[in-house]
């Protein structure tokens, strides 16, 4: 048997519990649940009052026990049966029926004792809550009706005291279940909103990872087409340069004239070599591009805490020297899959970063008060592993290959330590091999 929408005689079952839920807005769902599940248990509670009551006033009214305890456990059985039975279907015709030979079953108690009129609160609470507006008005019309008559059958007279207090009762009792309704009514209204809130929110994520790979692949297509178009104006028309001269001075076979092809070839040669190192130099990371080392860490953690709200701080040695390019970069793709680290997994609320100079080498600590790993189970899994991208590893692999390397101290909610180090070496620009050395 069903109560439409939902049962709202059912305490088991908890139409306000959120499908999906939400940071913001499930304390108040939560409370708008209990509200109703408490509404629901006392709607029951009341009907089992009323029924010993009921039962109780008609044996001390003189109607035979049998008689009274009969009624009052026919009536308690189809009322209780109904609760159990809405469990299982939502079909309001079948609520509606139920409700109808539930009221039967109190005409047929009010026949063998007017005390059972005290069964009318529970039948106006439930007209309330399942039939629809109107039927639920002449329902409770009905019910009140035969309060007003059972009296006069029974006692042959009626008081206004008869009259008054089961109106005022019975108006209460169904404002009480149609303002049950609009709670509920709202409270499904506030969960579809959560959920198309929640679906809105995993589409924008998805269009914007999407966004983010379609940039990522077409920076990837720009810097492919960069690039050959520069090897192919330079780097392959100084090769083809060469060869011509190579081939000319082979058809004149000319012994005379091999000085000044071979001028040549080493001048194109050397062309080649610095136009090589610029095309090198152009795939420097981007955000080395805007200044040295410290720089490019106080603007990736200025990003960093103005997007995730994490405070950070950048601590600098006075006069810290400049780098080799490939010193720079290893730091700087270490602090950039370390701040990840920090902002996808640790949960910290402060990240500290220091660039040191250690006199004959470079060091790199970035400190957070995250919730920590254990470092031991870290290391280990790295062993002899296969290292690819990015992460912590690879980085440890690329500043060992400069003689360097990295360290990591956590523990579980203690946070997390890692230093990097590499050599200095001061910026000096290879000089061209001397002709003639291989």
């Amino acid at each position: 048997m069903s109560t439409p929408p939902n049962p709202p005689a059912s305490p088991g079952r908890d139409v306000s519990e959120p499908a999906v839920r939400a940071d913001g807005p499930a304390p108040s769902r939560r409370g708008v649940g209990a509200m109703l599940r408490s509404m629901r248990v006392g709607q029951i509670v009341i009907a089992a009052v009323l029924v010993v009551v009921g039962g109780a006033r008609a044996i001390a009214d003189g109607t035979p026990p049998i008689a009274a305890v009969a009624v009052s456990l026919v009536f308690a059985g189809w009322y209780f049966g109904g609760i159990l039975l809405a469990e299982r279907t939502e079909d309001r015709r079948a609520g509606a029926i139920w409700l109808l030979g539930l009221g039967l079953i109190w005409v047929g108690a009010v026949a063998v004792s007017v005390e059972f009129v005290w069964l009318s609160f529970s039948l106006w609470l439930l007209g309330g809550l399942i039939l629809r507006l109107r039927w639920a008005i002449v329902y409770s019309v009905a019910v009140f009706v035969v309060v007003a008559v059972a009296p006069v059958l029974h006692n042959g007279t009626t008081t206004y005291a008869n009259l008054i207090g089961p109106l005022i009762g019975g108006l209460f009792a169904f404002g009480v279940s149609r303002g049950y309704l609009e709670i509920e009514k709202e409270s499904q209204e506030r969960q579809r909103l959560v959920d198309s809130l929640m679906l809105a929110h995993a589409e924008m994520a998805d269009l914007q990872q999407e966004l983010a790979r379609t940039q990522r692949e077409s920076g990837a297509i720009e810097e492919r087409t960069r690039l050959s178009r520069d090897i192919h104006d330079t780097i392959a028309q100084g090769f083809s340069s060469i060869g011509l001269l190579a081939r000319a001075a082979g058809d004149r076979g000319d012994a005379a004239d091999a000085p000044r092809v071979f001028g040549q070839i080493e001048a194109l040669a050397r062309d080649n070599l610095a136009d090589v190192r610029r095309i090198v130099a152009a795939l420097a990371p981007a955000e080395l591009d805007e200044g040295a080392l410290a720089g490019a860490l106080g603007r990736m953690l200025e990003r960093l805490e103005a997007e995730s709200g994490i405070a950070t701080e950048l601590h600098v040695d006075a006069g810290f020297p400049a780098l080799p390019t490939a010193v720079e970069v290893a730091l700087l793709r270490t602090a950039q899959s370390a701040l990840a680290n920090v902002r996808q997994h640790s949960g910290a609320s402060r990240v500290v970063v220091n660039l040191v100079d250690a006199e004959d080498s470079v060091r790199l600590d970035i400190v957070d008060d995250g919730r920590g790993f254990d470092a031991d189970d870290w290391d280990r899994a790295g062993r002899g592993a296969a290292v690819s991208g990015y992460g912590l590893h690879s980085m440890g692999a690329r500043l060992r290959e400069l003689g360097g390397g990295l360290e990591v101290e956590s523990a579980p909610g203690d946070g997390t330590a890692l230093s990097a180090h590499a050599p200095f070496a001061p910026v000096a620009e290879p000089s061209p091999r001397p002709h003639g050395e291989h």
